[in-house]
Parts: structure tokens; sequence; C-alpha cells
């Protein structure tokens, strides 16, 4: 063992070094408070509640809220019966396909939106179709839906699917081996103990959805997001006229921090 006095000299140094760790951390911790924190003290707090009224804020608002709502459902229905493959498959595909799910969390939103526009744009085979019977593609809701899908829903891929891998396979053998079918084990011991993770996922999706605007533009630059209106807002009125709308998206973020430290889920890991 080491001498007291040894001791006492490697506790100091674990804590100058904690000291400076903490330090170097804080610089980093003060990089993003600050920012918040000019933006809510910017403007009057009276100022910002009446033109949060405007009916262009309104109308943002609105669009954000059911193309979000719409964006996070599609995800949710079409996202976890892949997410629950992913975790029970192995092999080269299941990497393969897992890599296709995380492509759009690391395309920049501009290529995304382009991407979709040779797919669903107006000059484009399935974009003709679509207007053709009355559902255009691009500069419409639907437009927007498509933006948001593509870039939200690998959260609820991703995240649901670490979910159902931390879940006991030896829980499901046993309700195999007492005659339930898969779908029953999966709906009544898969789901309802994944589903935190899976609701951190659709909680996430939902926020990433509220928050896009480059795939967005590129595919339905009306009728406008919260994030387009902002841009619209800051580029011909000025930045004061961008902050009601901003404060919405911080407070929509605040708000999806609060959800998934109630779950206690941490969506990185």
């Amino acid at each position: 063992m080491l001498p007291a006095k040894s001791r006492a000299r490697s506790i100091e140094g674990r804590l100058d070094w904690l000291s400076v760790v903490f330090v170097l951390g804080a610089v980093l911790l003060v990089y993003y408070l600050f920012p918040l924190v000019s933006l809510l003290v910017s403007q009057p707090p009276a100022a910002v509640i009446r033109r949060l009224s405007s009916p262009d804020v309104v109308a943002a608002a609105t669009t954000s809220l059911l193309a979000a709502t719409a964006s996070a459902a599609i995800a949710t229905a079409f996202g976890l019966p892949l997410a629950y493959w992913l975790a029970r498959a192995d092999g080269r595909i299941e990497t393969l396909v897992t890599a296709l799910v995380v492509l759009p969390l690391v395309l920049p939103p501009i290529v995304s939106g382009m991407v979709l526009l040779t797919v669903v744009g107006p000059e484009t085979l399935v974009g003709r179709l679509a207007a053709a019977n009355g559902l255009p593609l691009t500069r419409s809701l639907a437009g927007v839906v498509l933006a948001q899908t593509f870039v939200a829903s690998p959260f609820v891929v991703v995240t649901a699917k670490a979910a159902f891998e931390s879940v006991d396979r030896s829980l499901e053998y046993a309700s195999r081996s007492l005659g339930k079918s898969r779908l029953v084990t999966v709906r009544r011991v898969t789901l309802p103990l994944a589903w935190p993770g899976i609701l951190a996922g659709i909680t996430l999706a939902f926020a990433r959805s509220i928050g896009e605007f480059g795939a967005t533009i590129m595919l339905a630059y009306y009728p406008r997001t919260m994030p387009v209106q902002i841009w619209v807002s800051f580029t011909t009125l000025g930045l004061d006229r961008a902050f009601p709308t901003a404060v919405v998206l911080v407070a929509i973020a605040v708000a999806t921090l609060v959800v998934l430290n109630a779950l206690g889920r941490n969506p990185l890991e």
C-alpha cells in the first residue's frame, strides 16, 4: 500500500487533472449556453408574444406541427418493422442495411433535398403521376412530409433497433415455447420492454422534423414551415422579426430534452 502522504499527492493530482478537464469542457458548455440565453433575452417577452400571433408565424407553426406529426407517424409505421428485423438479423446484409438507414443522417440536408427531387420532382415520372392525380409532391404539404420523413425517420430505426437489442431474448424464447406466435410475442413481450427506447426515437424524429430546413426548402418552399419562415423573415425583414419563430423552435427542443430525460434514454448510446 502507498504511504498516506503518497496517497494524498495522488488524490490531489487527480483533483487537479479533473479541474483542468472541467475548465476545458466548461468553455464548450458556455459556447452552447450563451447564444441560447442571448436569444431569449435579446427581445422583450411582450414583443415576442405579440409577434407569435401574427398570421405568418401561426401558419408556419401549424404546417410544421401537422407535417412533423405525419412524418413521425410514417417513420414509426415503417421504421419499427425495419428496426426489429435489423435487431434480429445477422451477417453482411444487416450491416449494409444499417449503413443505408444511417445515410440520411450524414448527408447534408440540401443534398437530401436534391436526391428527393430526382425521384419526386415535378419533371419525374413519380412527380407527374402524383400531380396528375391531384397530389403534387413539391411545393405542398406532401412535399414537406416527404422531406422530413427522409431526414428524420432514421432516428426511429436506429433508436428502436438498440431498444429491441436490449430485450432479453430468453423472454421471447419463453413466450414462443408456450405456443405464442412471433407476432403475439412481439406485441406482448418485446414491444412493452422496448417501448421507452422506441418512444425516445419517435420523439427525436418529431423534433428533427420540426427543425428540418435544407431538404424542406429544396422540395417544398410552400407551405412554409417554421425554419423556412425564420429564413424568410431574416432575409427580408431582419433578425428581430425572426425571433418569435426561433423561440418556438427552442421551446420544442427543450421539451424534447425533457421527454428524453424522463424516459431515461440517451439516444446516442
